[in-house]
Order: C-alpha cells, then structure tokens, then sequence
C-alpha cells in the first residue's frame, strides 16, 4: 500500500492504518528504536507507541513524506524512554558517546533564548548538511540521526573506522566554526 493510502486511512479513522504502518514501516522503526536503546522489549514498546502517537497526530498533520514522520515518532520516543531509564548514570554506550561528541559543537543550555533560537540552529544546520558532499552528510546522519556505531557506520559504508571518526570529527569541527561564525551559543 503506498504511502498516500495509508495517511488517507489515518485520516478516515480506519485502524487498517495501524497494520499498514506496521506491515511496511515496523522493521524501520524498529531499526531506529533498537540503535537507541539496547533493550529490545523497550525498543519494540517505543514501535508500538509510534503507532498511537501517529494515530493521534492524523489528522490534524498531514505528513508528506510518511517513513520520515513515523521515524522521527520513534526517535523522539527512544530518546524520550532512554533518558528515562538513564537519568541518574552515564554509560559508556552508543547514545551516550554520539551526543557527547555532539555537545563540543552545540551547548545544552536550556533558557529561553535558546529555546527560541531552536528554529534558526536548525536550519542553519540544515544548511551545513547541504553543503557537505553526500558521502559526509551520510556518515553525520548515520552516526547522529540514527546513532549507528562508528563500527557500523563503517561497515556500511566499506571504510575504515579511523576513516569514519576522523570524518566525523572534522564535520563537527567545521559545524561548530560555522555555528560560531552565524552567531550561534555553542
């Protein structure tokens, strides 16, 4: 079913959307909420709160592109159920390690300037993601969207792991420059 029916189902109340959106978006959801957190029941149990969150978000969004919308759904909730069971302890995990390299190019300052500055650091962020060569903009993707390991990342990639960490360290190297540059707090 393609991706256009299955909104229209969301739309119509109909709980075939639920299946459909398992059926062909279940193992990509899954994929995400696993790279997040370790535990498979709280992975699977994030999966299946996508669904219900996009439930209740049909209608009024209407979401143009489906697997982004359901993945991003998922993500949220991941990270959301992973800073629950983590908020006491820092582990030496994949999480951990993706937004610690993360934190020399953008602070966690959280006042309200900041929070209003969200939308700008966004798309300036976008920006830069534009303006790396394919190759980069899917390493940063892979490492900081879907917190795949380095390992991972090169396997998937066919390169070293010293490759993907030294372009991963001169992506953030040149994001945080160029967040500095356009004035951003970081």
């Amino acid at each position: 079913m393609d991706d256009e029916s299955i909104v229209q189902l969301y739309w119509d109340r109909n709980e075939s959307a639920i299946s459909e959106s398992s059926k062909k978006y279940g193992a990509y959801c899954a994929s995400i909420a696993h790279n997040i957190l370790p535990n498979m029941a709280d992975a699977e149990e994030c999966v299946n709160d996508t669904w219900f969150h996009a439930w209740s978000a049909m209608p009024p969004h209407r979401p143009s592109i489906l697997a982004t919308f359901l993945g991003k759904i998922t993500r949220n909730l991941s990270f959301d159920r992973y800073k629950k069971l983590h908020r006491e302890k820092r582990g030496g995990n994949n999480i951990d390690a993706a937004l610690d390299e993360l934190a020399e190019c953008v602070s966690g300052v959280d006042d309200t300037e900041r929070r209003w500055e969200e939308k700008e650091l966004k798309e300036e962020i976008n920006r830069f993601l534009s303006s790396l060569s394919e190759g980069k903009r899917y390493i940063f993707i892979l490492r900081y969207w879907y917190v795949d390991s380095i390992a991972e990342i090169a396997k998937r990639m066919d390169i070293s792991e010293n490759n993907v960490s030294v372009a991963l360290s001169r992506i953030r190297t040149k994001l945080r420059a160029r967040l500095i540059e356009r004035g951003f707090d970081v």
